[in-house]
């Protein structure tokens, strides 16, 4: 039986603890929240004992899930790698290009495992294309949502767009050549909107645009390839495929245009999109990682390199509060 331990319970740390109660093979055994009454109202909600010392909780435990805001993740995860702890950390991986490069160095050094919380590579619509060969030229994305105090410490960049930045680079195989970015604080000290234009060594060019400051939600990815158009709505959870038909595509909605070259056969296709929490699902990969000692989904290694992206937009954008 894996033990977990859950640093920070609250918005977002509830999310987790509900669903480690639902996993098998793992025992949660406690918590710590600095916060009396969020602390007070999870241990009775929930029945799990609260630790009042995160010291005693970590030694407690096989791997630890830290769930706190950006600006601690360093200070515990370099705790719980050096107790040999496996670290579930959410997004970003750390508040600094050095803290983040350390806890690498650190994690390669233990052998311990870590999996960032980058969960939209476990949303079910980007599930969907799990069978779907991608060979990207040109990727736009918009995720937009409505202003928030809970989470504003950090810019909208490693607040919302971190999330497409690790999913692109997951994608496209190659390195970044360029990158262009505008941003905006509107609302607070940091950006709260931002566009950025990424541009890769093998040609694809990927534009992207956050706001945290908008009327409405929105979370869409459209990649576009020499043979088809992918959509993804990770809001909806819908996934949509258009491309010329081939022999094989037997069973997609089809339709003619006429064309230069003749008529040639569109077909629409809706992959089928599997019902997964995501959340569970990326806690359930965790112990997977750890139980049958292979590599986390997303890495250490991948959260790094979202977190380098993101903070070459920073710096583009000119936010003077960065350090590299």
């Amino acid at each position: 039986m894996l033990k977990v331990g859950i640093l920070g319970v609250g918005h977002l740390g509830k999310f987790h603890l509900n669903n480690w109660q639902e996993i098998s093979g793992v025992e949660l055994v406690g918590f710590y929240d600095p916060h009396d009454e969020t602390a007070s109202q999870v241990a009775e909600k929930y029945q799990i004992p609260r630790f009042l010392d995160a010291n005693a909780l970590l030694d407690a435990v096989d791997a630890v899930d830290i769930v706190t805001p950006t600006n601690h993740h360093f200070e515990w995860c370099e705790k719980a790698i050096k107790k040999g702890k496996h670290v579930f950390v959410e997004k970003p991986l750390a508040n600094t290009m050095t803290e983040a490069r350390e806890l690498v160095k650190l994690a390669k050094e233990s052998n311990v495992k870590i999996q960032v919380g980058h969960v939209e590579r476990f949303n079910p619509a980007f599930l969907a294309l799990k069978d779907v060969a991608l060979s990207p030229m040109f990727i736009e994305v918009h995720r937009l949502a409505q202003f928030n105090p809970r989470g504003t410490e950090v810019s909208v960049i490693l607040d919302l767009m971190i999330h497409d930045i690790d999913i692109i680079l997951s994608i496209v195989k190659s390195s970044v050549k360029n990158i262009s970015a505008s941003g905006v604080g509107v609302l607070t000290d940091t950006p709260d909107i931002a566009n950025v234009r990424i541009e890769f060594d093998n040609g694809c060019v990927a534009n992207l645009t956050s706001s945290r400051i908008s009327m409405k939600k929105m979370r869409k990815l459209r990649i576009f390839q020499k043979d088809a158009y992918i959509g993804v709505d990770f809001l909806d959870k819908k996934t949509e495929i258009i491309k010329l038909k081939q022999p094989s595509d037997l069973n997609v909605f089809s339709f003619d245009i006429d064309t230069h070259n003749g008529k040639k056969t569109i077909a629409v296709a809706n992959p089928p999109v599997p019902e997964v929490n995501a959340i569970k699902k990326e806690l359930e990969a965790f112990r997977d990682a750890i139980v049958n000692n292979h590599k986390t989904v997303v890495s250490e290694i991948d959260g790094l390199m979202a977190m380098d992206v993101a903070h070459q937009i920073l710096e583009k954008i000119g936010d003077a509060v960065i350090t590299r």
